[in-house]
């Protein structure tokens, strides 16, 4: 759809056309963008029965903003289009086959940089040239992942892939390895056709789930992920789902990393993805060592800072005690002066679970 501007400008030369802002998003720094209708699609209605479901656990905000994300238009009123954008942050480090067991492992998306705000400013420079080109006036409202809109299904609907069994985003030429952002607004855009899902029959991710957290196919029962147990939960890890943990110390990979349209995946050479010293095949005993202010640095900046330093030696402690190796048993202690978070009543509870667990497994 074109937007015709005032006066005698040829229309054809001045329109804000949904082509001439693909070509700018992928200029910024996107790998994909579509356009999709700012309306209510069926598959937004889902949230609130996934809510009643309880499947979201401790994440109160979700079922506080259910009415935000049942619509585009609710988050920008007026708003006629919502411009979907992947980036792939895949990078040829490894992550779980190619790594020694007693290895930690941490979700792609929290090598580097913290993508929200590596993306807002690539968002906020499309927009800035889209206000610089365009013939009339608009709004826009600019998010990333944080914001109160089902970012997976209006990014179907924009053509940017389909929502997975997995419940992720799949593009069948770039796989899964997808940060998802959106600018709501007011333009009139000409959508994209929506992603058709290309699954199939495979059930690879639902067989591959440790804790049997994708109860069926596209629906995951997030108290029971992994990457929601070592992220969002502040409080214990609920002792029966601790040894599903395996050794992952911060999210987890496995329902992307056995995906048929992920081997391969296209690597990304982004510096800002690329893996911090620390993460990079990261060492759980050393890790675990660490002062907390040499973690601090090391997560500060990036997406692992939601953990919190008490959170990340939680995690650390399960993922020695499920490594299998004796040694790392033995460095779990009761904390030091540079290493107060380790002396945390949470962390000690999962302290004293990993040395049962190693014993168990000598």
């Amino acid at each position: 759809m074109r937007i015709r501007s005032a006066g005698s400008q040829d229309p054809a030369a001045t329109a804000l056309t949904s082509d001439r802002i693909k070509a700018k998003a992928r200029e910024v720094g996107f790998d994909l963008c579509g356009v999709a209708a700012a309306d209510s699609f069926p598959e937004l209605s889902f949230l609130r029965e996934w809510l009643d479901r309880g499947y979201a656990g401790e994440m109160t905000w979700l079922a506080e903003s259910v009415e935000l994300r049942s619509d585009a238009r609710r988050v920008l009123p007026g708003a006629r289009s919502v411009i979907m954008t992947g980036t792939l942050y895949n990078t040829d480090r490894p992550y779980s086959q190619q790594l020694p067991p007693a290895a930690g492992r941490v979700s792609r998306h929290a090598w580097g940089d913290d993508y929200h705000r590596v993306l807002w400013a690539r968002h906020n420079r499309l927009v800035d040239w889209m206000r610089e080109v365009s013939p009339e006036p608009f709004e826009t409202s600019a998010l990333v992942d944080s914001g109160p809109v089902q970012e997976r299904v209006y990014a179907q609907y924009a053509g940017l892939g389909w929502v997975g069994k997995n419940t992720c985003l799949i593009n069948a030429e770039v796989g899964s390895w997808l940060f998802l952002g959106e600018i709501v607004t007011t333009l009139a855009l000409e959508p994209d056709a929506q992603g058709l899902e290309q699954c199939g029959t495979c059930t690879r991710c639902l067989d591959a789930c440790p804790s049997g957290a994708l109860v069926e196919p596209g629906v995951l029962d997030a108290r029971r992920c992994v990457s929601y147990l070592t992220i969002e939960l502040r409080a214990a890890i609920p002792e029966p789902l601790r040894a599903a943990i395996g050794t992952h110390a911060y999210g987890c990979d496995i329902c992307q990393e056995v995906c048929p349209y992920n081997q391969p995946a296209p690597v990304s050479h982004d510096p800002a993805w690329q893996p911090r010293s620390a993460f990079d095949a990261p060492d759980l005993v050393a890790l675990w060592k660490a002062p907390d202010e040499e973690l601090h640095r090391a997560i500060i900046g990036g997406p692992m800072r939601r953990a919190k330093l008490v959170g990340l030696r939680r995690n650390l402690a399960v993922a020695i005690g499920n490594s299998g190796s004796a040694d790392a048993v033995a460095v779990l202690d009761a904390g030091t002066p540079d290493r107060l978070s380790v002396t945390d009543p949470l962390v000690q509870e999962h302290v004293a679970w990993a040395r049962t667990r190693g014993a168990a497994r000598a």
